[in-house]
């Protein structure tokens, strides 16, 4: 049998389990989508919560039959924050603790505990293969989703990563805006990956959006207006997804170049589910020494949190 590293995260839109062999691959990635309502626009923690509770017995038994007779786990990993600061919490993670350290006890292997943003940069470096030459040495994570729009200086750790903010949204978060303006257009949360299909039908001209970014820090809360003043106006759904997107990504273009500015030359990881849209990464592409994740590595998922549970062990 192979030995390998399991992981398991239980954020606000994914339950998910992975597993990564000694090697460093990822050889399983399952994930559930929490399910959201029409016309809503997220879940409450306790709803999430209880999707995880319901969600938690159907990934461990794949996780279960995945690993039957072929790979055996000598560690297991679990998302337990948000982030790596004092004071990060969200119940939903509970979830997903509860179902590794009953794991890890059937087994009677370590437990360790990291944080789904560290998660989901080790994830987005592991598919983009970036190694050691950027990890092993100070470089910038873009945590860009829809609970977080931050700009990171990192370092690495055992425990995953010491990283320090730079810059955030002042006000709501990329993946909030993108999903409001998709709601809208009568679109099912999560929105992205449908309005980025709308907006690839758009033949129109794209109005310039009218960005804020100060000190590297953003607003993003007027994207929402002016994409339901386009709306009224134009009645154009493909317009006024590709003017989103288009928004978003002069945005995060604008974080970027002040960063540039203030810290010259700096390796940068854009991680998160808004970073798996392919139009945003080929607006940020164009500079150099930039790495993206691919789409089944950007979305919420447990590949990242088992990747640094090998590293940890390995470490050790």
């Amino acid at each position: 049998m192979t030995n390998c590293f399991v992981g398991i995260d239980t954020s606000n839109y994914t339950t998910s389990a992975a597993v990564c062999t000694e090697k460093g691959d990822v050889v399983a990635n399952f994930k559930i989508p929490l399910p959201v309502k029409p016309g809503e626009c997220g879940l409450r923690q306790s709803d999430a919560v209880f999707a995880h509770v319901k969600n938690l017995p159907v990934i461990m038994q794949r996780l279960k039959f995945f690993l039957h007779e072929a790979y055996r786990p000598v560690a297991i990993g679990v998302s337990a924050r948000p982030r790596e600061v004092d004071g990060s919490y969200m119940p939903c993670f509970l979830s997903g603790v509860a179902a590794a350290e009953a794991f890890a006890a059937g087994l009677d292997i370590p437990l360790l505990q990291f944080s789904h943003q560290d998660g989901h940069i080790m994830a987005a470096a592991y598919s983009a293969g970036v190694g050691k030459e950027v990890l092993g040495s100070r470089f910038a994570a873009f945590h860009v989703s829809g609970g977080t729009t931050e700009v990171l200086i990192a370092e690495p750790k055992a425990c995953g990563f010491s990283a320090t903010l730079k810059a955030q949204t002042q006000d709501i978060n990329a993946g909030q805006a993108i999903d409001r303006v998709g709601v809208m257009l009568g679109l099912q949360f999560p929105c992205g990956k449908e309005l980025e299909a709308l907006a690839l039908k758009n033949m129109k001209k794209i109005p310039k959006p009218r960005i804020c970014v100060r000190n590297g820090c953003c607003n993003l809360s007027g994207l929402q207006n002016l994409a339901q003043k386009l709306w009224e106006e134009s009645g154009d759904a493909p317009l006024v997804a590709a003017y989103t997107l288009e928004f978003v990504g002069a945005t995060l273009l604008e974080m970027t170049a002040q960063l540039d500015q203030q810290i010259p030359g700096l390796p940068i990881i854009y991680a998160g589910g808004v970073m798996s849209n392919r139009h945003l990464q080929e607006l940020l592409s164009r500079r150099s020494n930039t790495y993206f994740a691919e789409p089944q590595f950007s979305s919420d998922n447990a590949a990242g949190i088992s990747l640094l549970c090998r590293r940890q062990m390995r470490e050790d």
